[in-house]
């Protein structure tokens, strides 16, 4: 059990934090709607009823779309770009294990089993992370559509305006508002993680260069 915890502490952690988040996330925003219920002289709702709402759904998966957004997209482009020094980047100098072609390793024991089928199969899995991800990102960005529509049209009918279908609301200003206010946060903070890995240290992280690294040293360079 000891060993359990140890060697999955990181994702129980981060799993922990989200929790912890969600719930936050969660009854404060119930507590806010409620809130503006009030002022336009409509009855509070319950939590599990905000759980399901347009407007806790769009709360949940506008951010989720943006992270999404950003891992597949930094997956794909550090398999092409580079930035010497950054311990986000593979060396511009020499090719790295993450680079070998796997067919050469068919019959090795132990390998996945999607290497030891090969063809399409393998072709799949060799890019299934950035698949993963990107999909990710796709239903969230569908989810955040419809929750932001269904909130969209709640708030058009307390102010007496007209509402829209789905596909109105990703034609509305406020949709893409509030992705590329997502979006640009978290490209600046990857890029940002890139720049200071050259020169700045995280003793033990596997996100940081070793701390006596030379800074023109990329990758996990010794």
């Amino acid at each position: 059990m000891r060993h359990t915890l140890r060697d999955h502490s990181l994702t129980i952690a981060l799993l922990g934090l989200f929790l912890f988040s969600f719930i936050g996330q969660g009854l404060t925003g119930l507590a806010t709607h409620n809130n503006d219920l009030r002022d336009h002289d409509q009855p509070a709702i319950t939590l599990p009823a905000y759980l399901v709402s347009g407007d806790f759904v769009e709360s949940v998966f506008e951010n989720w779309e943006s992270e999404f957004l950003q891992m597949g997209l930094h997956v794909l482009l550090t398999a092409y770009l580079y930035q010497r020094g950054s311990a986000e980047s593979k060396s511009p100098d020499e090719d790295e294990a993450v680079d070998d072609d796997p067919r050469k390793s068919m019959g090795r024991p132990g390998v996945p089993w999607p290497v030891k089928r090969g063809g399409a199969v393998l072709t799949a899995y060799e890019h299934s992370l950035s698949i993963a991800l990107f999909t990710l990102f796709t239903v969230s960005f569908l989810l955040h559509a419809a929750g932001g529509a269904s909130a969209y049209n709640q708030e058009q009918l307390l102010h007496g305006g007209e509402t829209v279908s789905l596909i109105g609301y990703l034609e509305t200003a406020q949709f893409w508002f509030e992705s590329f206010q997502n979006w640009q946060s978290e490209f600046l903070s990857i890029a940002v993680v890139v720049v200071l890995s050259i020169f700045l240290r995280e003793r033990g992280s596997p996100e940081s260069k070793p701390v006596a690294a030379q800074h023109r040293e990329t990758g996990e360079a010794a």
